[in-house]
């Protein structure tokens, strides 16, 4: 009886292989599944925003910056002091299409506003 129930257990050394390596495996398989359904549940990664971007000028001597182009993600720029507008399109306090002048202080800051409403200073003057 011995004989066979060493055959079916195995000797001393070989029997705490099995489990430890399975204890690990599990444990593996356990932090991996956890680390994908929270990805998911978390929603990770999601509902990020760039920055809103445009091209711009400015002038100097008249304290003008024109507008040259807006990002994909960009509403309208705006300078931070308020300033007079002119030429272009404009929408409430910003700028919203390229040709549009507005006149801004050194010391300033071109705001750019994206689609959903937040806004980036997109230069300092």
């Amino acid at each position: 009886m011995t004989q066979y129930r060493s055959k079916l257990i195995g000797n001393e050394d070989e029997r705490a292989v099995s489990p430890v390596i399975g204890v690990i495996l599990m444990v593996a398989i356990t932090v991996i599944l956890a680390a994908v359904i929270a990805a998911f549940v978390l929603d990770l990664g999601q509902g990020q925003e760039a920055n809103p971007q445009a091209g711009i000028q400015f002038d100097e001597a008249n304290s003008e910056v024109t507008l040259n182009n807006l990002g994909s993600n960009t509403q309208g720029v705006y300078c931070s002091n308020g300033g007079s507008y002119s030429g272009g399109s404009f929408s409430g306090e910003y700028a919203t299409s390229a040709g549009g002048t507005f006149t801004c202080s050194s010391g300033e800051n071109v705001v750019g506003v994206t689609e959903s409403g937040n806004e980036a200073v997109i230069q300092s003057l």
